[in-house]
């Protein structure tokens, strides 16, 4: 899947197959940062993330939209995209299924097997404001 806002040159870093992960900032009620690394993938226009609802990252983006991510290629850690952005939805509707696809792309298993019991899943849709590429 092409993404119009990442140069072509990088775009197989947002493949499933390429398999890096991100590094995903966002702001704590104190304004201090909170970094997580984090599954993804793209819908071809925005980044999409998944979460427990509930957890740190959660609370952040349900109160400041504001986010940063950073892409690394796997093979180098010097290539990257770097993502400003904000969060313009997050939605339980359909979170299950895609835990399930990320779980596929990254462990290879259809389903993902690390829920605790009467966990909610939430999906984060990111829309990238500011985009950079280094490497």
């Amino acid at each position: 899947m092409t993404t119009h806002w990442i140069p072509e040159a990088y775009q197989d870093l947002l493949r499933d197959e390429t398999r890096g992960f991100a590094n995903l900032a966002t702001l704590m009620k104190d304004g201090s940062p909170q970094l997580t690394p984090i599954w993804f993938n793209t819908d071809g226009t925005h980044l999409l993330i998944n979460s427990a609802q509930g957890r740190i990252k959660d609370k952040n983006m349900r109160r400041s939209s504001s986010v940063a991510l950073v892409i690394t290629d796997p093979n180098n850690p010097y290539r990257y995209i770097q993502v400003r952005g904000r969060v313009i939805e997050i939605t339980e509707n359909g979170a299950r299924d895609h835990i399930d696809a990320l779980a596929g792309k990254y462990t290879g298993t259809p389903i993902y097997k690390f829920s605790a019991p009467g966990e909610v899943r939430v999906t984060y849709k990111i829309l990238p404001e500011h985009v950079q590429v280094r490497g």
